[in-house]
């Protein structure tokens, strides 16, 4: 009996599922041919699947608003994209067709902002979260947003010291500014350390708003922000978390009713291997269930709740298509398929915090299949792939170096942080060029355009960077 890669698929998971098919031997990505992809702008490349940033976007309101109606629940649902996920213009731009609201981190967010609204991509009623440690040049420009009128710009305190130089920038400010305030949470017991830097610590908070927020004409405190970095999961420690910051929002009601929004921040999980299973609808009900019950208890009203989504609004349009140049059998156990690019400089997350994400080949599903290990053309010890997050070995189809045809193999859902990370457009490990970047839409008629975004770095845009070409 041969034992081809497509039965150990089929054997092992839902195939074909969401996103994944196979047309004329060849892996589909949402109904998009990697095949004439391959064919029509060679490897490697990665690629941008717009639609799939709407969907999500779609399904996580959705299923707020269903909760909500179905719960009797007395606030509203906002959805925020932080930018900092993935700052390209295609994405915030798509992002933005669905009317969501954002969520900035650092000075140069407001540029873009800016830049967004003078091409008329958002308007002054967007709502701006601002995030992150408040430098002098972010504070200057959240002020410019607000006298520009966007009057739903909320300032989150990440400490308490920065509501002084909030107060030294906006002493020529006629109305009030939105504040926010962020909940420094206990870090799980496996952390390096016990308590996150970011925010203020839930035993100040109280005292903080009475003394400084709550006496200052210029202030008003809208907005209660808690995040958990591990993500909005049905563990102890998530629901722990999440009920003192409950506890914390409902003693702030209380001394301040003109406080209206509980942000969640972000932590939607998204597919990283073929059996993922994630329950959002249940995750999302109990999540409106328990604030519901917690202002019921108190008597207090329900807060509108935000959230501020970045992997999980882009992560699943990414995909990065590689060609195994060589398979290399270094001892009698182990094989080795060279791809045509650094893994470090295209995937980041997967050496830098063991990030996985879903591999597949393109082709050969009907080969029989082997163990292995991906290794990227860099120098670096570090540059490989060997294990999926479900089954913590590698398996593709066995392949002869002979073949016509070469494998190709790719990694999905890579659409989130790995360019940021990475630094696109700059310098790469061992001077290995970025790839292109193959931009992917469906018109009107739902017919697929596509487009080079940018060609794979030249030799002489790295010689400009590194100062060679004066």
């Amino acid at each position: 009996m041969k034992n081809t890669y497509f039965d150990l698929i089929d054997q092992s998971y839902y195939f074909p599922q969401e996103g994944f098919d196979l047309k004329n031997d060849f892996l589909t990505f949402h109904g998009i041919s990697l095949k004439y992809l391959i064919e029509k702008y060679g490897t490697p490349f990665k690629l941008v699947y717009l639609p799939r940033i709407g969907e999500q976007i779609k399904k996580a309101r959705n299923l707020f608003n269903r909760a909500i109606r179905k719960q009797h629940y007395g606030g509203q649902y906002y959805y925020c994209y932080c930018t900092k996920c993935c700052h390209f213009s295609h994405v915030l731009k798509a992002a933005l067709k669905e009317k969501v609201h954002l969520e900035t981190s650092s000075s140069f967010d407001i540029d873009l902002i800016f830049k967004l609204l003078e091409e008329g991509e958002l308007t002054k009623d967007t709502i701006v979260v601002h995030n992150g440690y408040k430098t002098d040049e972010y504070l200057k420009k959240i002020l410019r947003l607000n006298k520009a009128g966007f009057k739903n710009s909320i300032l989150v305190l990440d400490s308490k010291s920065e509501v002084k130089r909030v107060r030294q920038f906006a002493e020529d400010y006629d109305g009030k500014l939105k504040i926010g305030v962020r909940i420094a949470i206990d870090e799980e017991p496996q952390s390096a350390y016990y308590t996150s830097r970011l925010g203020i610590r839930p035993g100040d908070l109280l005292d903080f708003y009475q003394e400084a927020i709550a006496s200052d004409k210029n202030l008003e405190l809208k907005m209660v922000h808690f995040f958990i970095d591990s993500g909005i999961k049905d563990t102890v420690y998530y629901w722990g978390e999440f009920q003192k910051a409950l506890k914390l929002f409902v003693e702030l009601k209380k001394a301040c009713p003109g406080l209206r929004a509980l942000n969640l921040g972000g932590g939607f999980p998204i597919r990283n291997n073929l059996g993922f299973e994630y329950d959002y609808e249940y995750m999302i009900n109990e999540i409106v269930s328990n604030i519901k019950n917690a202002c019921q208890e108190a008597e207090i009203d329900e807060p509108d709740i935000f959230t501020e989504f970045g992997k999980y609004t882009v992560g699943e349009s990414g995909a990065i298509i590689f060609e195994v140049l060589e398979q290399k059998h270094q001892n009698d156990r182990e094989v080795w398929y060279m791809v045509n690019n650094s893994l470090m400089n295209t995937i980041p997350d997967a050496w830098s915090i063991l990030e996985k994400f879903i591999l597949l080949p393109i082709n050969k599903w009907n080969n029989e299949y082997t163990k292995v290990n991906i290794g990227g053309i860099s120098c670096d010890h570090s540059d490989y792939y060997n294990s999926e997050d479900f089954n913590q070995q590698l398996f593709l189809p066995k392949f002869d170096d002979e073949d016509n045809e070469p494998l190709y193999v790719g990694f999905f859902h890579t659409g989130a942080y790995q360019d940021s990370i990475s630094g696109y457009g700059g310098i790469k490990h061992c001077l290995i060029p970025a790839p292109k970047l193959i931009i992917i839409d469906r018109d009107e008629t739902g017919n697929v355009v596509d487009y080079v975004y940018r060609n794979e770095q030249t030799v002489e845009e790295m010689l400009t960077i590194l100062g060679y070409n004066t």
